[in-house]
């Protein structure tokens, strides 16, 4: 049959539940006008509801917003949140892992403000959610804002997420929803339960309207994650004796940072005979990686999680709501790693020459032979654990004919809490052959015997590393809003607000380490692993390794400490163990906004607006904790801040004609500290590749909001009731940006946890170390334009009736002025850089086709390469970690069986892409001579059953 959409029957179902914004209360008359009233529309479901529904949201909201809608109840077109968001216009993801996509950015901004049901959330002392966490079966729809108006949150300048979950008086009666899934996961070759069931119900009595609905899901997955790195770049000398300087060997290693300098944007040039100075005499010298290393990360994901709401409306002037939200994290996984360093230059016989290639016209190492290898293999264990609630009440009044008030009192909280724990093995291994880049930029390298790596007996175990981390949030938050109709010639309605929030986070962690000094063997065949089939996909590297058994060791963690503190009296045992807290920050925030909604006409056609302005005021208190590495003393300070700002917006929206809508859109936005970065006492790290200092971090309590600058210019053509192109050309002008400034400083051996007394190092001497410290002083912007079409062609044959297209293209350009400090950390330079995580070009493709009880998509998902990252500054590559382009094809089909079950089957990353990266700045470092690792993402394949009554 030919469904129609009752365009605004969809928009009056939206205002009810809340799914606009205040400055968007009276869509509902632009529906009216835009759409004729059809007493017969039906609700349908499925892939081409859904982007019909997404195009109403998006032509009667007045921001610039995307949506996703569910196909049917508790049934996104994806298996999880993020998934689903990639298709959607100006959005950018990677960092996929362990069956899911990690990051997600907004016009290349990842710092976007998450909230559920117009609630901000966010996960212990973080200022954002983690979406992933959140089930698709409990959601509803998925706003994405990318510009906002003075009614709403002005935190997130990538724009904001706003998750919707279903509501008792979203049905019109009694609603049963189930479903299961079955996801197999490639390379675990694991299969995964998910569940999903939800309740809900309304009755009429003799006090109102009553509504009940319960909405549960619990997912398990189990993941493999495989990578291969050669590690970073070091300069070393020539293979050629009559090359090499005064008292250095052939292919010896340079440490001496007084004739190279690490750290340099661009790394030390990689021409053919490049030279150093050593003591006034040019020497040429050759670059080759240090190390080596593969990561197989093994692990298990729980996320449990319930939605609760409760209705009652005891007239038709008012409606309450209580809802509560519960997600719940449960990981944990066993990283076993092998990791082998390539640069000893001893035992290379007559011909060093001999053992090494270079890639042609550079002075960069390909290819060599290392003999008396030292590596080590880490077996890492990590649980970690997250407990995230949301309490809510909402109240809606119509005070009269032209007052409505709205009331929100909500609170939340949530804890985060980690134990990593890591058992080292190490050993000298006869040889290594390695090939930095084997051919597909990957690295590949074998042992003499790689039967060895797999052998106990072959290893001691040497250290053992044992952390803990507890983060805790919570936020009591007070809101009311309010909108009267005015009516005072073109001032149509006047938006009015207030609003308190009352945020506390912490963090707290301890830290240990030992060396035992044992052989693997001889501690018993229970405290050994070994894994299999490791790469197969990547690259020629060994398969298989022998790692302590972190399982065994987790499980019997209080008997693996006391062997620990038998070797090292100072390591602590489980019951001497205790959390330090490292910082409490107390940040009180009021916001205050007024806004007007006016309406004109321009050359026969409406032109509405709104403008208003909205005042924040935050007051920070913060207090902070540090240990002192020897005598365990914990001593506190204390700061305070004050920051306030005025933040106006403006809209327009232009009806040139009964299908095209103009709109431009102007507004502020800020982008808070994370409270980890307000934390000045030091975190350091060993001088682990012995280049004569060690590295650490350290923040900075004086960090001031970022403030960006937003402008919009949209154009949207809605050509048929379920089609339609658009696009926007935007820019944003972001001031104080937080960057890393590095500065060297001495620190005292008392405070160095790896040179003090208990520590075995040397008590007499302090050592130094580069700091990266965050500061505001970095200015940017970000400009770019985006393009989107929905179609569904009309007149197709019988066989394609039904097909459809969604697609939509993002460019984007970005600089950023970066400072250049020296080792004193004053500023010496500006540097021009793109920000990080920004592609140029990023696209989707969907094809949609829905056809009687079959509804289908086929997408592609694509973006161009981006810097990443830096390096750290210690090294003699370029500073850049840049990523490769990444795609990902998908897929899913369903069948409706009847009108109460359906049936289908997805996959994801259907062609098995991997993510690669490599170093390069400026005109320094490619591909191919400075790759830097390779991660098989894998791909996923899922069939579900869906029930409703």
């Amino acid at each position: 049959m030919q469904h129609q959409l009752n365009l605004k029957t969809t928009v009056a179902c939206m205002l009810a539940t809340g799914l606009l914004s205040s400055a968007s209360v009276w869509a509902q008359e632009a529906a009216e006008k835009a759409e004729p009233t059809d007493s017969s529309t039906v609700v349908v479901t499925g892939v081409k509801a859904s982007l019909i529904k997404s195009l109403a949201i998006k032509r009667t909201n007045d921001q610039v917003v995307e949506s996703i809608v569910a196909e049917d109840i508790g049934k996104l077109p994806d298996n999880n949140v993020v998934e689903a968001l990639q298709r959607v216009t100006g959005i950018q993801v990677t960092n996929r892992a362990g069956g899911e996509v990690g990051t997600l950015s907004i016009r290349g901004l990842p710092d976007l403000l998450t909230s559920w049901n117009g609630r901000t959330i966010f996960t212990a002392s973080g200022t954002q959610v983690a979406l992933q966490d959140i089930p698709s079966t409990l959601v509803r729809q998925i706003d994405v804002y990318k510009t906002r108006d003075a009614s709403q949150l002005e935190t997130g300048i990538a724009g904001q997420v706003d998750v919707k979950s279903l509501r008792p008086f979203d049905f019109k009666g009694p609603k049963v929803s189930l479903s299961a899934r079955e996801t197999y996961l490639d390379p675990a070759k694991k299969a995964n339960p998910q569940l999903s069931a939800m309740l809900s119900n309304r009755w009429q009595t003799g006090i109102g309207e009553f509504g009940a609905l319960v909405n549960l899901a619990a997912t398990k997955t189990k993941y493999r994650n495989e990578s291969v790195t050669p590690g970073a770049m070091v300069p070393f000398t020539s293979p050629n004796a009559a090359e090499v300087p005064p008292g250095y060997t052939p292919l010896q290693r340079i440490f001496d940072n007084k004739i190279w300098t690490p750290g340099t944007h661009a790394g030390l040039p990689m021409a053919e005979g490049s030279t150093l100075d050593f003591n006034g005499k040019a020497y040429p010298y050759y670059l080759a990686r240090d190390a080596v290393f593969q990561s197989d990360v093994q692990g298990e994901r729980k996320r449990p999680a319930a939605n609760i709401a409760l209705q009652w409306k005891p007239n038709s002037d008012s409606v309450y709501t209580f809802e509560s939200m519960y997600n719940g994290y449960r990981d944990k996984s066993f990283n076993r790693l092998l990791f082998s360093f390539v640069d000893w230059w001893g035992d290379l016989g007559s011909n060093p020459a001999g053992t090494i290639t270079t890639f042609p016209g550079t002075n960069v190492i390909k290819s060599r032979h290392v003999n008396n290898v030292y590596g080590f293999n880490s077996g890492d264990y990590t649980t970690s654990a997250t407990d995230s609630r949301v309490y809510a009440l909402n109240g809606k009044w119509d005070l009269g004919d032209r007052l409505r008030l709205e009331g929100d009192l909500s609170y939340q909280s949530s804890s985060y809490h980690s134990e990593f724990t890591a058992t080292r093995i190490d050993r000298v291994a006869p040889s290594i052959d390695v090939d930095f880049n084997a051919g597909g930029n990957n690295t590949a390298f074998h042992f003499n015997n790689d039967a060895d790596l797999a052998d106990p007996a072959k290893w001691n175990v040497a250290q053992f590393f044992d952390n803990a981390n507890r983060n805790k949030g919570s936020a009591a938050t007070a809101n009311l809003t309010g909108v009267y109709d005015a009516n005072w010639g073109a001032l149509e309605t006047i938006h009015f607000g207030v609003r308190f929030d009352d945020r506390k986070a912490s963090e707290a962690n301890r830290t240990q380490s030992g060396t035992l000094n044992r052989n693997l063997a001889a501690l018993g065949p229970e405290y050994s692993s070994t894994n299999s089939n490791f790469g197969t996909d990547i690259s020629d590297v060994p398969r298989s390794w022998v790692e302590p058994n972190a399982y065994y060791i987790r499980n019997h963690i209080d008997d693996w400490r006391k062997l620990l503190n038998s070797a090292d009296a100072n390591f602590q045992t489980t019951d001497k163990l205790r959390l330090q807290k490292t910082f409490e920050v107390d940040e009180k925030t009021s916001n205050l906004f007024l806004m007007g909604n006016t309406q004109n006409e321009l050359f026969g056609h409406r032109l509405r607006g709104n403008f208003g302005v909205r005042y924040v005021k935050v007051d920070t208190d913060m207090t902070f904790y540090k240990v002192d590495a020897t005598t365990k003393a914990v001593t506190s300070s204390s700061a305070s801040k004050s920051t306030s700002k005025f933040l106006p917006s403006m809209t327009l929206i232009y009806d040139a004609s009964k299908d095209v809508v103009l709109r431009s859109n102007y507004g502020e936005t800020l982008r808070r500290p994370n409270f980890g970065d307000l934390n000045p006492v030091l975190q350091l790290g060993d001088d682990v590749s012995k280049v004569g200092y060690g590295s650490g971090s350290g923040g900075n309590p004086d960090l001031k909001p970022t403030r960006s600058k937003n402008l919009d210019l949209t154009a949207e053509w809605y050509f048929q009731k379920d089609s339609a192109l658009y696009g926007t050309v935007f820019k944003r002008k972001i001031d104080g940006l937080v960057v890393n400034l590095r500065h060297k400083v001495h620190v005292d051996p008392a405070n160095d946890p790896f040179r003090n007394s208990t520590s075995g190092g040397d008590h007499t001497n302090g050592y130094d170390y580069v700091i990266n410290s965050p500061v505001n002083a970095s200015n940017g912007t970000i400009k770019g334009a985006e393009l989107g079409l929905i179609y569904f062609p009309k007149g197709l044959p019988s066989l394609l009736d039904g097909l459809g297209f969604q697609g939509s293209y993002t460019r984007i350009s970005s600089s950023q002025n970066v400072p250049d400090a020296n080792d004193a950390g004053v500023i010496v330079a500006q540097l021009e850089t793109p920000f990080f995580g920004v592609s140029k070009s990023s696209y989707n493709a969907t094809l949609a086709y829905e056809k009687g009880p079959v509804s289908a998509r086929l997408s592609y998902v694509w973006r161009s390469g981006f810097l990443a990252s830096n390096e750290a500054a210690l090294f003699a590559n370029p500073i850049g970690i840049w990523r490769h382009p990444e795609k990902s094809v998908d897929f899913q089909i369903s069948y409706k069986i009847n009108d109460s079950m359906s049936f289908d089957i997805s996959g994801v990353n259907l062609t098995n892409e991997m993510q690669q990266q490599y170093y390069h700045f400026g005109n320094a470092g490619n591909a191919q001579v400075s790759n830097f690792g390779t991660v098989q993402t894998g791909r996923s394949v899922s069939a579900g059953l869906h029930w409703k009554m």
